[in-house]
C-alpha cells in the first residue's frame, strides 16, 4: 500500500498521522507539499487536521485551491482513498469532494476534549475492522466542526448511509447532550456516495497506541492497510 499525506502550512497533524500510518503499513508515507502537482501512485491520500494558511478567511478555504488539491480531486474521481481529518475535512467540504460544511461550534468556543463516537457502518475500507454500533473514543479539537447542510443533502447522506461516525456516549447512545459542537444528527464524519472518501472532525491519530491512552483510531490505519495492500 503507498500513501501520502499532503503539508499545507499551517498543518500541526502531518506528523502525528505519519506516525500512526508508519505503525500499521511498516514503512514511512510519503510527505507531500502543497505546492506540488504531480504525485505518483498512490493507494491512500490523507489530508491532516492543524490550521492551513492560519484559517484565514474561512477554514480550509484557501487551502482547497492549492495546486497540489486539483491532483487529489482528480485521484479521488478516479477512486483513491482520501482520508480527511479536522481541518483535512474542512478543506475537503471545500473543494467540493464532500457535501456540506463546517461551522463554527454551537457554543462559539474551541473545543479539546476525547469523545465517544459510534461506528455507524463497517462495510468501508476505512472501518471493515470496526464493527457497525461500536463505540470507540477519539479526541476533538476544533473550533468549526459544526457541520451543516440543507434539508434535502442531509437526507441524502443519511438515506445513502454515508453517514461514517455519530458524536453518541460510552453506551452507544446519540442524544443531544452528547453533541459536542451542534452537528446536524450529532454527524462526526462523513463519507462520500462511493465511500471512497471519508471526513470526520475526530483525530484517530491522536489515540493510536496505548501509550497516548488508546488505541482505538489505530483500527482505522489497519483498517486501510488490509483493504489496499
Amino acid at each position: 500500500m503507498k500513501a501520502a499525506i499532503i503539508v499545507f502550512p499551517g498543518s500541526n497533524c502531518d506528523r502525528d498521522v505519519a506516525v500512526a500510518l508508519e505503525a500499521s503499513l511498516g514503512h514511512r508515507p510519503l510527505m507531500v507539499w502543497h505546492r506540488d502537482t504531480d504525485l505518483p501512485d498512490l493507494d491512500l491520500i490523507v489530508v491532516p487536521g492543524g490550521f492551513s494558511y492560519g484559517d484565514y478567511l474561512r477554514c480550509g478555504a484557501m487551502a482547497a485551491h492549492s495546486p497540489v488539491l486539483r491532483e487529489v480531486k482528480a485521484r479521488a474521481e478516479k477512486g483513491t482513498r482520501v482520508l480527511g481529518i479536522c481541518n483535512g475535512f474542512q478543506i475537503l467540504t471545500e473543494a467540493g469532494l464532500l457535501p456540506g460544511v463546517l461551522m463554527r461550534n454551537r457554543d462559539l468556543r474551541f473545543i479539546c476534549r476525547d469523545v465517544h463516537l459510534r461506528v455507524e457502518t463497517d462495510a468501508t475500507d476505512f472501518t471493515r475492522q470496526y464493527q457497525a454500533g461500536q463505540v470507540v473514543r477519539f479526541p476533538i479539537a476544533h473550533a468549526e466542526g459544526n457541520f451543516f447542510a440543507d434539508a434535502e443533502t442531509v437526507k441524502a447522506i443519511e438515506g445513502n448511509g454515508q453517514v461514517a461516525f455519530r458524536y453518541c456516549d460510552a453506551d452507544g447512545a446519540v442524544t443531544e447532550a452528547t453533541n459536542p459542537n451542534g452537528s446536524l444528527g450529532n454527524i462526526a464524519g462523513i463519507y462520500n456516495p462511493g465511500r471512497t472518501v471519508l471526513g470526520l472532525m475526530p483525530h484517530p491519530e491522536r489515540l493510536a497506541e496505548d501509550l497516548l491512552g488508546g488505541s482505538d483510531g489505530k483500527t482505522m490505519f489497519d483498517s486501510l492497510v488490509e483493504a489496499l495492500s
